[in-house]
């Protein structure tokens, strides 16, 4: 190159696209290990993601109505900033029963499982899997199933994020299913304002559409309806905050930490602000998202990532997380280094008569 800026911006950008296609090639599907798992209240779809490593805890994902592994968690795992993340940790996702993509509908008088039950599906799933504690990521439905194992099985359960958590027995859902005529015909606008607030339904349109098209079309309708009804049919969570020398060893309440997000804008805000005042301030931390709506790992998972990453850290993680302030150029380093060597290997077995000079400045 007679022009060494020329050369110097090709470098940078074969470079990135390098370390690009290998994030690609670690996300795909030969990365992921699917299973459908027995459990005494009939069988989870799970998505083991990675291996789990040594006496780390497997990050162990839940979603909200109307989603499923893929469409709630997607956007936030594939975010670069959470996958340097999770190259430390495997992850775990599940999928409500008869939610996961191209579930068949459920045989006529099927009993689709309570909240209770399906928080107790999940000890069968981690024995199976050989996983001994979890950190949890829960949106929604999923935060309060996330939320009953961990106060079944806390021995499971390291930590928390529960994203739009609400812990009263009746939401709004049933509310507005009892105002609107036809519970399927209606389904797919009463699960669009769970998620999303009224200044969201008319200002955000291109998410909107997206998730609007998704629940109605890539969801088994019958099969939403029964979770839709099994989460508005759930009991109170019963948590209460403890009071230090009163009560702190009775009181029912989380014993692991706990980060509650939601969108400043979220349907959820008062919910999640109530499920923050039931529990123990010490190791409970509220995060309100600025100009975010009803979907934060959708919307702003750069934030989210960041989030858990310092969560992560503060239950003493950290020494697996010392290095990703220089992962980013680590990883360059490594796509380069490979890089070189396909170079030479060409040049070596394809193009003996060729020379090649390379300056890396």
């Amino acid at each position: 190159y007679t022009n060494m800026n020329d050369f110097k911006q090709l470098y940078a950008q074969t470079v990135d696209t390098f370390a690009l296609l290998l994030l690609i090639h670690m996300s795909s599907s030969d990365w992921l290990q699917e299973h459908d798992i027995e459990t005494p209240h009939g069988v989870l779809h799970v998505t083991l993601r990675g291996t789990p490593k040594g006496n780390r805890p497997v990050i162990l994902t839940y979603h909200d109505i109307g989603l499923n592994h893929k469409s709630c968690f997607n956007t936030l795992f594939n975010f670069e900033d959470m996958q340097e993340i999770t190259q430390h940790f495997a992850v775990v996702h599940v999928d409500a029963p008869g939610q996961q993509e191209s579930a068949p509908p459920f045989p006529t008088g099927y009993q689709y499982p309570t909240m209770d039950e399906l928080a107790e599906m999940l000890p069968s799933v981690l024995t199976q899997l050989k996983i001994n504690s979890v950190i949890g990521i829960g949106v929604g439905a999923g935060a309060y199933i996330l939320t009953r194992l961990a106060l079944n099985e806390p021995a499971l359960v390291e930590g928390l994020v529960l994203i739009n958590v609400d812990p009263c027995a009746k939401g709004w859902i049933d509310w507005a299913a009892s105002k609107l005529s036809g519970w399927t015909s209606n389904l797919v606008d009463i699960v669009m304002a769970h998620h999303f607030s009224t200044d969201e339904l008319t200002e955000n349109q291109e998410i909107i559409q997206t998730y609007r098209l998704h629940i109605a079309q890539d969801i088994n309708p019958d099969n939403l309806a029964l979770f839709c009804h099994s989460y508005n049919s759930r009991r109170d969570l019963e948590i209460e905050r403890p009071v230090l020398g009163l009560n702190e060893n009775t009181v029912k309440t989380l014993k692991c930490p706990a980060l509650l997000i939601v969108g400043d804008t979220s349907p959820a805000v008062e919910a999640v602000v109530e499920c923050n005042s039931r529990l123990n301030p010490t190791k409970t931390t509220l995060l309100k998202m600025a100009d975010c709506g009803g979907l934060p790992q959708v919307v702003q998972p750069g934030k989210l990532a960041e989030a858990f990453k310092y969560f992560v850290q503060g239950m003493g993680y950290s020494k697996y997380q010392s290095c990703l302030s220089f992962h980013s150029a680590k990883k360059k380093k490594f796509a380069f280094n490979l890089l070189l060597k396909a170079y030479f290997k060409y040049f070596y077995t394809t193009a003996k008569t060729t020379s090649l000079t390379i300056i890396v400045y």
